[in-house]
């Protein structure tokens, strides 16, 4: 096997997981970080069996484990007439696993710490601004003010949604900005009220979405938490946050009163993080010489809880695309697209169908919902459609990319 000089950019879950199947094929993997010392961003997740499967491959779904709350299934309900308008149970599905709520904090210290115990260099303050060409076929890393890297035979792209190395792509593909968004807050769990197993929402039609995730904790000693979101335009923020706190959770409580015991954990609007999202597929997630894994290569609103799972596949793939191509990188690219396509453009298509039913100015849309989640999504198969869907396991990608199904604990 040929040992390649790799530029990983971006110390994100995608990146840390990526470089450690390039160490274990025997590369010299290198990750650059724009921030001066690595950190999560952001508040929780569901870590889906998918995900859990490529963890366990890597030997961390114990550490991840440890730290996350299982996730049984996924429910809400109609703010003003209780209505059960989503009601997703993994075991509808039996074999499929669970899924498992995690702080971003959690599983980026379990993949950075093996990293580092793997002494993977992480170069800090190199903030990626784009790539050089260079005579023998190889790639520099354009930094800041202009300063070069030294060669790398292969730069993967894990920098996310807003990387600057798209145009770099075989086919970029187009993105389109998705008009609602969130904020985002960790808060101390509270199970009064609230399934400790369940992300539980309410909704108002489309235009109002609340939820509360348990997400375990962020580190082995810290208290139980979970991830409180409450969904809005991106272009409203400002103008609620003039209306000052008070307003805003008073218009949350109206909507849902139970929520209180988490709410009141928030005291101020810096406790909340604004997160846009964005919808985009890239056409060919590869280049010369460049590969793009996760939010880069392909983006979509969380509706289907998807992305860390998306991108710790595309991991996996590359690792078995470059595992068959040792010697030939273009061959490895090739392979590592054909992989992951079916997959991702999928899952891609599906986020963009269910999002406005959950997320939009639509009267329509929730009225179908409604009518679908309390008749028809009762009736198999639906059920088990719904659990395969939320767990990402439509087309097989465990088997595909040679997973072994994570442990149910």
């Amino acid at each position: 096997m040929t040992s390649l000089d790799i530029a990983i950019c971006g110390a994100g879950p995608a990146g840390l997981a990526t470089a450690l199947y390039m160490r274990r094929l025997g590369h010299r993997p290198v990750i650059l970080e724009r921030f001066d010392a690595p950190k999560p961003l952001g508040s929780g997740l569901i870590l889906q069996p998918t995900g859990q499967a490529v963890l366990h491959d890597l030997g961390l779904l114990d550490a991840i484990e440890a730290l996350g709350a299982p996730i049984e299934r996924l429910h809400g309900t109609d703010a003003r007439t209780g209505r059960v308008v989503l009601d997703v149970r993994y075991n509808s599905l039996p074999g499929i696993g669970r899924g498992l709520g995690i702080h971003r904090a959690a599983l980026f210290s379990v993949l950075h710490d093996a990293v580092l115990a793997a002494g993977i260099p992480i170069r800090t303050g190199h903030a990626v601004a784009g790539l050089s060409d260079l005579s023998d076929g190889r790639r520099a890393v354009i930094l800041a003010e202009e300063q070069r890297t030294e060669p790398f035979d292969l730069v993967i792209d894990c920098l996310g949604g807003g990387s600057p190395l798209k145009l770099h792509s075989a086919g970029q593909g187009k993105s389109r900005s998705l008009p609602f968004g969130a904020i985002w807050g960790t808060v101390p769990w509270h199970e009064q009220g609230f399934e400790a197993t369940a992300l539980t929402q309410r909704y108002r039609a489309a235009s109002v979405m609340i939820g509360v995730l348990p997400i375990g904790r962020s580190s082995a000693d810290g208290p139980p938490l979970a991830a409180f979101f409450w969904s809005l335009k991106p272009d409203d923020y400002e103008a609620i946050r003039q209306n000052g706190l008070a307003a805003w959770k008073a218009e949350v409580l109206s909507h849902w009163p139970g929520v209180q015991v988490h709410l009141d954990a928030v005291d101020d609007f810096a406790d909340m993080t604004l997160a846009r999202y964005a919808h985009h597929t890239m056409t060919v997630p590869v280049g010369e010489a460049l590969a793009f894994v996760g939010d880069s290569a392909h983006s979509a609103s969380p509706q289907l809880g998807q992305g860390a799972n998306m991108a710790l596949l595309d991991a996996r793939a590359l690792h078995l695309a470059l595992r068959e191509h040792p010697d030939d990188l273009g061959k490895a690219l090739a392979h590592y697209a054909k992989l992951r396509r079916g997959h991702v453009r999928l899952y891609q298509a599906l986020s963009a169908m269910f999002t406005p039913f959950y997320q939009s100015d639509s009267r329509v849309l929730p009225v179908i919902r409604d009518l679908f989640v309390s008749v028809l999504a009762k009736i198999p198969p639906a059920p088990q459609l719904l659990a395969a869907i939320v767990a990402g396991a439509l087309l097989s990608p465990i088997k595909k990319l040679e997973l072994k199904a994570p442990p149910r604990g």
